[in-house]
C-alpha cells in the first residue's frame, strides 16, 4: 500500500526546533542528552553534535557496524531515564558514530517498549534524547509481522504510515501534532535510491507482549494494515512532537496469525533477523550515508 507523494515538492515536515516547549519528558530528555554530551565529547548543537539517531530493533543490531566508526560506547543505564531492556536480542548501549562525511549520529541498540511494563513517556524518551542531543532525524526500524503474502521473512518495508492501536499517546494535554506526512517522502526517496525494489506498507502497532489473533490480523488487515507489531507508532509520535523528521523501515520476521498456519514464537523472529542481518545492514548503512 503506497502514499503518492511528490518528493521534489516535499520538505522536511517539522516546522520548529527540537524539544521546544515545557513537555513534561523534556526535561529528563535534556539531561540525558547532556549525560550523553559528557561521555562522548559532542556538542548539544551545531557541526559536531549528533544529527541523526537510529533505533535498531529486532533483527538490525548488525547494522551499527556499519554505518560508521563507533568513537563511544556508552550504556543506557548509565543515562537518566533509561531501564534496562528485558527483550532478548537488544543491546542496552548507544554509540557516538563518526559517519563518512565527518558527522556524527547515535545509534541506540534497544528500545522501551510499551508493554515493558512502562508507559509511553518511557517509550519516547529514547527519540527526545536524540532530539536533545542534536538530532534533526530519526531512523526507526523494527522486526514485524506481514500481512502481504509477497513479503515473507526477511524482507524490508518502507513504513509509509502507521496504525496506533495501543490506546496510548506520548504527547500531554491539548498538545496538537500534524501527522499527514509523518514518515518522511523524502527519505523514503532517498531509501528508494539505494534500493528500487523496496516496497512500503502501513505499520500497526499492537500493545503486546501477546501476538496478534488470527482476527485482529484480520482486523489489522481490513483497516489498511499491511504490517504489524509491538513498536514504532509511539516512538514516530514522539519523534515528531519533537521536531525531527522520521524515517522507518520494517523487517518481515514472520507471517502475521493466521498467514502461515504455524505457531509465532520469539525465537522465530530473532532467527529471521540473524538471516537476514548481512543484507538489511548494508541497506540501512547505505541509506544513512546518503542522507
Amino acid at each position: 500500500m503506497a502514499l503518492v507523494t511528490d518528493p521534489a515538492t516535499t520538505t522536511v515536515p517539522p516546522s520548529r526546533s527540537p524539544l521546544q516547549g515545557d513537555h513534561p519528558g523534556f526535561t529528563e530528555a535534556r539531561e540525558a542528552a547532556a549525560a550523553l554530551a559528557r561521555a562522548t565529547g559532542a556538542a548539544l548543537e551545531g557541526p559536531d553534535s549528533h544529527r541523526i539517531a537510529v533505533v535498531l530493533g529486532s533483527g538490525w543490531g548488525g547494522a551499527a557496524e556499519l554505518i560508521g566508526e563507533t568513537e563511544h560506547t556508552v550504556p543506557t543505564s548509565e543515562l537518566p531515564g533509561f531501564a534496562a531492556p528485558s527483550v532478548p536480542g537488544h543491546n542496552p548501549t548507544v554509540r557516538s558514530v563518526r559517519l563518512a562525511d565527518g558527522s556524527r549520529a547515535l545509534v541506540f541498540g534497544s528500545r522501551t517498549h510499551y508493554y515493558e511494563h512502562r508507559d509511553a513517556g518511557a517509550v519516547a524518551h529514547t527519540v527526545r534524547t536524540a532530539a536533545a542531543a542534536g538530532a534533526r532525524a530519526v531512523v526507526l526500524t523494527n522486526g514485524c509481522g506481514s500481512l502481504v503474502p509477497e513479503w515473507g521473512p526477511g524482507t524490508p518495508v518502507l513504513i509509509a504510515d502507521h496504525l496506533n492501536l495501543t490506546g496510548a499517546t506520548p504527547l500531554v494535554g491539548a498538545e496538537f501534532v500534524d501527522l499527514t506526512d509523518l514518515y518522511s517522502p523524502r527519505i523514503r526517496e532517498i531509501a528508494r535510491s539505494v534500493d528500487p525494489d523496496l516496497p512500503e506498507g502501513v505499520y500497526v502497532q499492537f500493545p503486546g507482549p501477546q501476538y496478534e489473533t488470527p482476527a485482529e490480523v484480520r482486523y489489522a488487515k481490513a483497516i489498511g494494515g499491511d504490517l504489524v507489531g509491538m513498536s514504532t507508532a509511539l516512538d514516530a509520535i514522539a519523534a515528531r512532537h519533537a521536531g525531527l523528521e522520521v524515517f522507518g523501515i520494517s523487517l518481515v520476521t514472520n507471517a502475521a496469525a493466521g498467514f502461515s498456519g504455524e505457531p509465532l514464537s520469539h525465537d522465530e523472529v530473532v532467527q529471521a533477523g540473524r538471516d537476514a542481518g548481512p543484507r538489511i545492514s548494508a541497506l540501512l548503512a547505505g541509506i544513512i550515508g546518503r542522507l
